[in-house]
């Protein structure tokens, strides 16, 4: 079995070494040791990484990403977590596509300043709901504190 060092991996990959350092600290994935000062792995670190990289661009915090692995490192993914992350997907794609619509309709609006473009207004008071909606998140768990 040919083992890999950290900056060999990172080259493959396109993984910066500090952050293959960084999921080895956080158990994501695991040296075998070292040669001289350079972290070993085996070669199915490649395709740990690659998981470890789909679920960073899918959403996924480092720890649900953690649990898509098995105890012998292979990929355990659990059906209904992706289920539910492709759905969040879904909802995001269709705020982003109206909001995109939006935009480019204020872009080409025929008014003649963006405050006179209905769309324009609309985008204005949905994204101070948004705002007003975090920081009430924000602050109810402060009222739950004595």
């Amino acid at each position: 079995m040919k083992l890999l060092d950290i900056s060999e991996v990172s080259k493959q990959t396109g993984v910066a070494a500090s952050a293959i350092r960084h999921y080895e600290e956080k158990g994501l994935i695991t040296s075998l040791g070292r040669r001289g000062l350079k972290r070993l792995f085996n070669a199915e670190v490649l395709d740990q990484l690659a998981l470890i990289t789909l679920g960073k661009t899918a959403g996924f915090a480092l720890d649900d990403i953690g649990k898509m692995f098995g105890p012998d490192g292979r990929p355990a993914l659990s059906r209904s977590s992706l289920h539910l992350k492709a759905d969040d997907l879904d909802r995001q794609i269709d705020r982003l596509s109206a909001l995109r619509d939006m935009i480019r309709h204020v872009a080409d609006c025929p008014a003649p300043t963006h405050m006179e473009c209905p769309k324009f207004q609309q985008l204005i008071r949905i994204s101070n709901r948004r705002k007003r909606g975090r920081e009430e998140k924000k602050r109810v768990p402060e009222r739950n504190n004595p």
